[in-house]
C-alpha cells in the first residue's frame, strides 16, 4: 500500500470521491452532504449554480460548512471562458466566500489561463483546471466546436503557473490514460479529477488504473444524490477508490 495521505493542502487522501451537489433543491443538497460527509473516502464536495443561485455563493458555502469541514469546490459552469480582466474579480469573490477550490475552463485562450489560474492561486484557492466535457460532440473530432488539442494546451500553460489539479473526463479511460501520461512527464504526481463516472458511462476502477503515479478523484453526481440511499451509494464508490491507496 502506498502512503494514502496527499502531499498537497486541498485533499487529505491521494484517491477519493467528490460528490457533486447538483440536486435541484436545497433540502436535497443538505441531505446529500449529511449522508456522505462522514463516509471514508469522501474528500470534498462540489457545488454549482443550483445552490449558488438560490442562496448566493457565500451563503451556500456557509450552509455546507455548518455540516462539514471538508473542502468545497465551486463550479461556476465552467468559469474561465471570459476576458482576462474577469479572472481577478471572480477569484476574489470566490475567496471571500470561503471556497477551497475553483473549477476553471479557461477556453478563451492563453491570457485567460494566465488570469484565472493565476488569480486563483494568488487568492489561496486551488485551481482545478479543465477544458473538456464528457459528451460525445464536444471536441471537433466528435462534431463539436472545441479543437481536440485544447485540453493539452490548457494543461501545459496551467502547469507553468502552478496548477496541480487537472480535470479529465472519464466516460472512457482512454483520455485519462493519455492526459495522465502527459501530466506525469511535466510534474510529479499530478492530481486528476475525473467527472463522467457512473451515469455518464465511466467507472472508477478503469479510470484510476489508467492514472498510475497520480492522485485521482472521481466526481460523482446523480450516482450519489439520485440514489435511494446516498450513504450506501457513497460507500460503494468510495470502496472502489480506496482500493488504490
Amino acid at each position: 500500500m502506498n502512503d494514502s495521505r496527499s502531499s498537497d493542502d486541498l485533499f487529505t487522501l491521494t484517491h477519493g470521491i467528490i460528490p457533486a451537489l447538483d440536486n435541484p433543491s436545497l433540502d436535497g443538497i443538505i441531505h446529500t452532504v449529511e449522508s456522505c460527509a462522514d463516509v471514508d473516502g469522501i474528500v470534498g464536495f462540489k457545488i454549482g449554480l443550483t445552490i449558488a443561485l438560490q442562496l448566493g455563493l457565500s451563503k451556500a458555502v456557509s450552509t455546507i460548512r455548518e455540516i462539514t469541514g471538508l473542502p468545497i469546490i465551486y463550479d461556476h459552469q465552467k468559469a474561465g471562458a471570459d476576458i482576462p480582466d474577469m479572472g481577478e474579480k471572480f477569484c476574489k469573490i470566490a475567496a471571500d466566500a470561503g471556497v477551497n477550490g475553483l473549477i476553471l475552463f479557461p477556453l478563451a485562450g492563453p491570457s485567460a489561463v494566465n488570469s484565472f489560474v493565476g488569480s486563483s492561486i494568488k487568492h489561496g484557492i486551488a485551481p482545478l483546471v479543465g477544458g473538456d466535457l464528457p459528451i460525445e460532440d464536444y471536441n471537433a473530432a466528435g462534431g463539436g466546436y472545441v479543437v481536440d488539442d485544447a485540453l493539452s494546451d490548457i494543461f501545459s500553460r496551467s502547469i507553468t503557473i502552478g496548477a496541480r489539479y487537472f480535470i479529465v473526463p472519464g466516460q472512457t479511460s482512454n483520455k485519462v490514460r493519455r492526459h495522465s501520461e502527459h501530466l506525469r512527464a511535466r510534474i510529479d504526481r499530478p492530481s486528476i479529477v475525473i467527472p463522467g463516472i457512473g451515469a455518464l458511462g465511466g467507472n472508477i476502477l478503469d479510470c484510476f488504473a489508467a492514472a498510475p503515479d497520480c492522485n485521482a478523484y472521481a466526481v460523482i453526481g446523480r450516482g450519489i444524490y439520485g440514489a435511494d440511499n446516498p450513504t450506501d451509494a457513497a460507500k460503494k464508490f468510495s470502496d472502489e477508490a480506496l482500493k488504490f491507496l
